[in-house]
């Protein structure tokens, strides 16, 4: 039977290879679906990893319009009550502020020039945005990746006086870590309420990086003119103290033993005007990445599932002509006493040797495939997000700062590895695939007699 089924094949050499190619092509589609959905999985867990447990605290736009300028107006108060509960690990919280450098200059960009009335370029000619914060390795624009520290260390709790500058901003200034500047307030800032004409003198701590992926309108938009503080120093610039600031929003890490939905169930109970505010899972922070994980996703099933339906579609159809092909040999094995499941045993085995070489070069032909396919497959996805939320930009005349960019910030490379154990799902599900082709496409020609095929094959 072996040797017969082996015969056959490599004397019909070129159906063999037509079909050893359908299966080679449709294994490698397979196997590059499967190593697609495992990169994807990673980089998800990976990006995921610093903000599945935790939480945000914002106001609640529908009855707290924010500070002045629509910025949050969280109170420090509200932000220890929840930081002291027995369920929260640790906690960043962050001020939003505007300040002015004190001999040095701001970044401008054409556009940026362009869209500058000269009332605003007196006001706000050195002014730059202030994010303090107590610990800057948690800050959501790190967190997204919109930012990243390249050169000195990160701000913590026990800083003060302490600045992360942009590395063009510093160099654009023949600045340092380790420099000192001074910063001092903008009397023209809507949210200096206080009218505070405070001047602190800063360290340079380190230095990030990051760029604006859209245009910008103002030049307190672009990256290069934010300024990572402590929390004193963004406080100081409004005349307040950490105690007396609002805050723009605080981000809350739960306890890995406790669940997030009963935690924030729970905090409910605290003493707080709960409807001044909203509790927001960390996670819905990033519609955009969940978008680019789920597109990818879904493409991957696609692929998969239509690669198993069309090698079944064509294997089936070819399978056909074959069998038609083969009638009289069938009607001959039939009459010296071959049972049909025997000769169906040889068709198995004629399978197999088509399969085995086809199984082996799809393995190395996805190697060589997969990451090219596989990160245009993911440009595809993040280009079709990125047109979406450009659009939903324009219509709703979002900004374009850093904020929005890291609200917006989907999975930038996948690192594509096509494992063995994948052959070995690809291998068992094409095989269903194939079987049952061949059961259905030499079902009708086995079960009639050797006269009946050698009628209809005359």
């Amino acid at each position: 039977m072996i040797k017969n089924a082996f015969a056959y094949v490599t004397r019909k050499s070129l159906k063999s290879l037509i079909i050893i190619l359908v299966i080679l092509s449709m294994s490698t589609l397979s196997l590059i679906s499967l190593s697609i959905k495992d990169a994807t999985d990673r980089a998800s867990k990976e990006t995921f990893a610093n903000i599945t447990n935790s939480f945000s605290m914002e106001i609640n736009r529908q009855v707290n319009p924010g500070t002045p300028r629509g910025g949050g107006n969280v109170k420090g108060e509200d932000i220890k009550k929840i930081s002291q509960t027995d369920s929260i690990d640790s906690y960043v919280k962050r001020i939003n502020s505007v300040a002015d450098l004190v001999d040095y200059d701001i970044i401008e960009t054409q556009e940026t020039l362009a869209n500058q009335s000269p009332e605003r370029a007196k006001n706000f000619k050195r002014t730059v945005m202030l994010t303090g914060v107590n610990d800057s390795s948690k800050e959501t624009k790190f967190v997204s990746e919109a930012y990243k520290l390249v050169e000195g260390k990160h701000l913590v709790n026990e800083d003060k006086n302490k600045i992360l500058m942009h590395k063009d901003l510093a160099k654009k200034n023949n600045l340092k870590v380790g420099d000192k500047l001074k910063i001092k307030s903008n009397l023209f800032d809507a949210d200096n309420e206080k009218g505070a004409n405070e001047t602190v003198e800063v360290e340079i701590k380190g230095l990030f990086d990051g760029h604006n992926s859209g245009g910008v309108s103002a030049a307190q938009e672009l990256y290069e003119n934010t300024l990572i503080t402590d929390v004193h120093t963004a406080a100081k610039v409004y005349g307040n103290t950490e105690d007396t600031a609002v805050y723009q929003d605080a981000t809350f890490s739960v306890k890995g033993d406790k669940d997030l939905d009963s935690v924030i169930k729970d905090l409910g109970k605290l003493d707080i005007n709960w409807r001044e505010y909203n509790l927001i899972k960390s996670s819905s922070n990033y519609p955009a990445l969940q978008q680019s994980i789920s597109g990818i996703y879904s493409i991957s099933n696609k692929l998969f599932a239509g690669s198993l339906i069309f090698a079944g579609v064509v294997v089936s159809l070819l399978l056909f002509l074959w069998m038609n092909a083969r009638k009289k040999e069938i009607a001959v094995l039939l009459s010296l006493g071959k049972s049909q499941l025997e000769i169906f045993g040889q068709f198995i085995i004629e399978m197999v040797f088509i399969s085995i070489p086809a199984f082996v070069g799809s393995y190395f032909l996805a190697q060589y495939t997969a990451d090219k396919l596989g990160n245009n497959i993911l440009n595809k996805v993040t280009g079709d997000i990125a047109k979406q939320i450009a659009r939903q930009s324009a219509s709703s005349q979002l900004g374009g700062g850093a904020e929005a960019e890291g609200f917006n910030k989907t999975l930038s490379s996948l690192d594509i590895n096509v494992l063995p154990k994948f052959i070995i799902y690809v291998v068992i599900f094409m095989s269903l695939v194939l079987l049952v082709s061949l059961i259905i496409s030499s079902f009708n020609t086995l079960r009639r007699n050797p006269k009946e095929l050698l009628i209809d094959n005359n």
